[in-house]
């Protein structure tokens, strides 16, 4: 197993894992801690897309040819996206754990069954 691989099989792990937390948890701060978990496995996963074993810096120059480069250059596109990704999700946690202190202070707890009444 190549390091890609096992990097790719924990991404996947980590977004099942926050999948999992958010199906079957019903506090809110657990929710959106498997929410972040997925969002954590799904930039692994983006990053290990990338990867290119005994790859190098996608410069092309003299000593690596422009045939050469398919095959031994690193993608920076998906570690682009990953970084913006780490952006949003931390703006977007930020988000829902002041959303979930706004519920706190509204009915002094943070169980969803609490909510009932704010359905459609």
């Amino acid at each position: 197993m190549t390091i890609s691989n096992a990097v790719l099989i924990t991404g996947l792990l980590l977004m099942l894992v926050g999948i999992w937390g958010m199906l079957t948890q019903r506090d809110i701060l657990r929710i959106i801690i498997g929410f972040t978990l997925m969002g954590t496995g799904s930039h692994i996963v983006i990053v290990a897309i990338g990867y290119v074993a005994d790859g190098t810096a996608p410069i092309i120059d003299g000593a690596l040819s422009i045939s050469d480069a398919a095959t031994h250059v690193v993608d920076p596109v998906p570690s682009a996206l990953a970084v913006t990704a780490i952006v949003i999700g931390l703006a977007v946690t930020a988000v829902m754990l002041a959303f979930a202190i706004r519920l706190y202070e509204a009915k002094k707890t943070l169980s969803i069954d609490a909510f009932a009444e704010s359905k459609w």
